[in-house]
């Protein structure tokens, strides 16, 4: 079940800050996801490999889809022909994962480093150090066929806004370093996935440029 009045108003939240709206469409039918499609969504985000694939086949190809869970090195080549973002790219041995799957398939595909920045050990993500080691190899054995275009990060799930808009600030602040120590000649090196149905407000006050919305969006999870 689709919620017009709320897709309405994240878009016009999102507008002053040229933010990207990532409907997140895990688990929702294809009915749902066309109907957003027919306001104009083109951006919709899956975690599961296999159920992304399914969708893939049977909606419009302009659909820009963006994988945003945990990535297992074997199901890269299942998405490799299609995926237009890969959220969550947390190890060298995920890149060159991807890298090889791209080549055969002759694309580049865009990745986002994805940061540990909130409480619960249960997130995936690298630490700083774990970036600028995993950057300073790609630097020394390039990948040709993944272009890491900026970070993503989960903040912690709780009320505490001052927690939350600590670790958006750390994210932000993880960016700012890998582009002036990385990426300082290149304009792709630009995305900042952060905030979800429950705290996207402060993620676009700290800068983020691709909000993930699925809760608000579809409803509750099936």
């Amino acid at each position: 079940m689709i919620n017009e009045q709320n897709y309405e108003e994240i878009n016009k939240e999102l507008a002053p800050f040229e933010a990207k709206l990532v409907a997140v469409s895990k688990t929702k039918p294809i009915s749902d996801i066309k109907a957003y499609y027919e306001k104009g969504q083109r951006i919709f985000g899956e975690n599961y490999v296999q159920e992304l694939v399914d969708k893939y086949e049977q909606l419009p190809k302009d659909i820009q889809w963006h994988f945003i869970g945990h990535l297992q090195t074997k199901k890269v080549k299942y998405i490799a022909p299609f995926i237009h973002l890969i959220h969550g790219v947390d190890s060298i041995k995920l890149i060159r994962e991807i890298d090889k799957r791209a080549k055969q398939n002759n694309r580049v595909i865009d990745c986002l480093l994805q940061f540990h920045i909130a409480e619960e050990s249960s997130k995936f993500g690298l630490d700083i150090t774990e970036a600028q080691q995993l950057l300073t190899e790609l630097e020394q054995e390039p990948a040709k066929h993944i272009r890491i275009t900026g970070v993503m990060g989960m903040a912690t799930f709780t009320d505490d806004v001052a927690t939350v808009e600590q670790e958006f600030k750390r994210l932000a602040a993880n960016f700012d370093l890998l582009k002036n120590t990385y990426f300082k000649t290149t304009d792709y090196f630009s995305e900042k996935s952060m905030g979800m149905s429950g705290d996207y407000k402060m993620a676009l006050k700290t800068g983020s440029t691709l909000v993930r919305i699925g809760s608000k969006l579809f409803g509750a999870r099936n």
